[in-house]
């Protein structure tokens, strides 16, 4: 009798070039077996509000990926808002400033956006909220933290996970969100479309 054919093990291919979002999830065992990003328009739409955005982004970066046999695409995008105004990923000083004076001491919301392609074609998504808010920032703490760059490329002009973390003052939702993907979604919606989490995270753990 010829032996049964083992199933081909699953791949993990994140579409995303964020090492935020490879370190998220390679702390919870699940080391990607590809880093394959998806470049789409990121343009919102006229109207568009923070967490449709989000969502649709990360919708379109999974679609857009060509896919492949035994193959899970995950994407993600973050949105910072205040309010209906959606604050950009912030590429010079001026924009980050701006970001900066704007969420002093006050509440803004960051949405996360997380898709998965599962090999057979099936999209499944997840919104994930945050509202964080920040103390009063002085002058120098501005300053301080234009200084040291880490606010280039980052949705809302500031990465939660670095020097501007000890600006927060409180965070109501998911902390991995707001550092750009939010892991209980996402290995719920692993789980959901038939990936062996755990047979990967027991894997991890013996290497």
């Amino acid at each position: 009798m010829d032996a049964v054919m083992a199933d081909p093990r699953p791949r993990l291919i994140l579409a995303s070039a964020s090492p935020r979002r490879r370190d998220l999830l390679s702390g919870a065992g699940l080391d990607p077996d590809a880093i394959e990003p998806t470049h789409i328009d990121e343009s919102e739409i006229p109207g568009e509000l923070p967490g449709p955005l989000a969502l649709r982004l990360a919708q379109e970066k999974a679609s857009a990926h060509p896919g492949c046999e035994h193959g899970y695409i995950l994407a993600a995008d973050t949105v910072v808002g205040v309010g209906r105004r959606i604050l950009p990923k912030t590429e010079t000083r001026e924009e980050a400033k701006a970001c900066l004076d704007l969420i002093s001491g006050r509440s803004h919301r960051v949405f996360t956006g997380v898709a998965l392609k599962s090999p057979d074609g099936t999209l499944s998504s997840r919104l994930v909220e945050t509202r964080v808010k920040f103390k009063v920032l002085s002058r120098e703490d501005r300053e301080t933290y234009l200084a040291s760059m880490e606010w280039k490329g980052k949705a809302g002009g500031y990465a939660i996970q670095g020097r501007a973390g000890v600006f927060v003052v409180n965070l109501i939702g998911s902390f991995t969100g707001v550092v750009g993907l939010p892991l209980y979604e996402t290995i719920n919606l692993l789980s959901g479309a038939g990936f062996p989490v755990l047979a990967r995270q027991n894997e991890s753990a013996a290497s």
